[in-house]
Formats: C-alpha cells, sequence, structure tokens
C-alpha cells in the first residue's frame, strides 16, 4: 500500500478490501466460537456462527452487487461483460429471504444466547469498519 491515495482507488482496490473484511469476520467468528462454546455451550457457539455466515454473505452479496453495478457503468452503452443486474439483484433478494428463514430456524431450534447470534450478525460491519478505518489511515499517513 505504497503511495496509496483516494485518487487512485479502483474497483479492484475495493474488491480486495470487502475479500478481507470477509477474511477477518470468518477468523473472529471461528475464535469467538471457540470461546462462546467453552462459556456458554455448543447451541451459542452454533449461533454465533449461523450469524457470521449471514453477515459475511452480506458482505459477498454486496460485492456481487457493487462489481454488477460497475460493470453497468464502465460499459457506457455497450454490452456490459459478466451477469446481468437482474440476475444479480434476484440472488440479493433470494439471500435475505434465505436469511430470514436462517435466523428463524436457528431461533427456533437452537436454544442458545441470542446475544451469540447478534455478535455473529455483527462480525461483518466491525470487520469492514476495521478495514476502513485502516484505509483511512493509510490515506492520511
Amino acid at each position: 500500500m505504497d503511495a496509496f491515495s483516494a485518487e487512485n482507488y479502483t474497483d479492484d482496490d475495493f474488491r480486495r478490501l470487502i475479500l478481507r473484511a470477509m477474511k477477518l469476520a470468518t477468523v473472529l467468528a471461528l475464535v469467538g466460537a471457540v470461546a462462546v462454546l467453552f462459556k456458554w455451550g455448543w447451541r451459542s457457539a452454533a449461533l454465533l456462527l449461523v450469524g457470521a455466515v449471514i453477515s459475511t454473505s452480506g458482505l459477498w452479496e454486496w460485492l456481487r452487487l457493487m462489481v454488477a453495478v460497475m460493470a453497468r457503468m464502465d460499459a457506457a452503452g455497450t454490452v456490459a461483460k459478466g451477469r446481468s443486474l437482474g440476475l444479480v439483484l434476484a440472488g440479493f433478494f433470494l439471500r435475505l429471504g434465505l436469511t430470514v428463514i436462517a435466523l428463524y430456524v436457528s431461533l427456533k431450534f437452537l436454544d442458545g444466547s441470542v446475544y451469540a447470534l447478534a455478535a455473529g450478525l455483527g462480525l461483518g460491519v466491525f470487520a469492514l469498519a476495521f478495514e476502513g478505518i485502516r484505509l483511512a489511515r493509510v490515506w492520511t499517513v
């Protein structure tokens, strides 16, 4: 990240940022699940992992949506490469529906801590904020 500035920030840089945030969220989820397993049991650890999967898949979907929109914008009247925006949007809303089902099923059948689920759901936001702070720090140093 030498000589990195906001002026030369590209779509590929954004993609790498999201992928780093997903990796950080995954590592934190696995470490957190082990800690929760010993403290509150396997059901709470499973709820934490369910929340983390939902959160991380949300980051992935936002990345896919951004790539599709940027490809559409870059095309500027030509035929855009990659998936169509309609397909990406359909997948996005399908994932939202599956998220509601996963939340309902996990809360109904896993009698664990709701706080563990909330922590898992927040991991994606935390990881993205952490990567954003790192990026802001690079820009200001």
